[in-house]
Formats: structure tokens, C-alpha cells, sequence
């Protein structure tokens, strides 16, 4: 099964938004601390620390983790679909409601 995040780059999400909201590569770099040069190299990475991408959450006031969560319910989705011997695990109104995760 193909990574649920792999179609993410959180860089590009994070750089689109930044120029949604009319705000500086300069104002990031100053909100989270770090210079402008790595707030471009930021901008090039498919995914970050998460300890990075909560400090930019917040400053900017955008949940950038709800991308991860989009796609760890579309892969729930597709597994459970695939399980048919559990039948503990199901999904109700779009929302993991009981679950047997696998991988945990």
C-alpha cells in the first residue's frame, strides 16, 4: 500500500498559505525563530519535524496537521475496507469510531 502521506509536501502547503494570508518569508522567520534562508529550505522539504510544523501552526494560526489527519483517515478507510475477518473495526458518518489499528 502506497505511504498515506506521500502525496503531501507540506512545504508548498505551508509557503501557499504564508501568500494566502499576505504575509512575509521575513514575518515566519521572525515568528518561528529561525532565519529566512531556512524558512526557504523549509518551503523545498515534503514533510518536517513536528515539533517544527506546531511552532508554524501556531504562528500563522492554521492547523497544518489536519492534512495528516485527512490522509491517516483516508488509509483507515482503505484498510479497513480491505479487513473482512474483523468485524470490530468500522467506520460511521466518515469517522474511525472503533478500530483495531494494525501498525500500533
Amino acid at each position: 500500500m502506497e505511504n498515506a502521506t506521500s502525496n503531501i509536501h507540506i512545504g508548498h502547503i505551508i509557503q501557499a498559505r504564508l501568500k494566502a494570508d499576505k504575509r512575509s518569508v521575513g514575518w515566519l522567520s521572525h515568528e518561528i525563530g529561525c532565519t529566512r534562508n531556512h524558512v526557504y529550505k523549509i518551503f523545498n522539504k515534503p514533510s518536517l519535524d513536528g515539533d517544527l510544523l506546531l511552532r508554524i501552526s501556531l504562528s500563522m494560526h492554521f492547523n497544518f496537521f489536519q492534512y495528516y489527519s485527512h490522509a491517516f483517515l483516508e488509509d483507515m478507510k482503505a484498510r479497513i475496507g480491505e479487513e473482512t475477518e474483523n468485524k470490530s473495526t468500522y467506520l460511521q458518518n466518515g469517522s474511525i469510531t472503533r478500530a483495531k489499528i494494525p501498525f500500533i
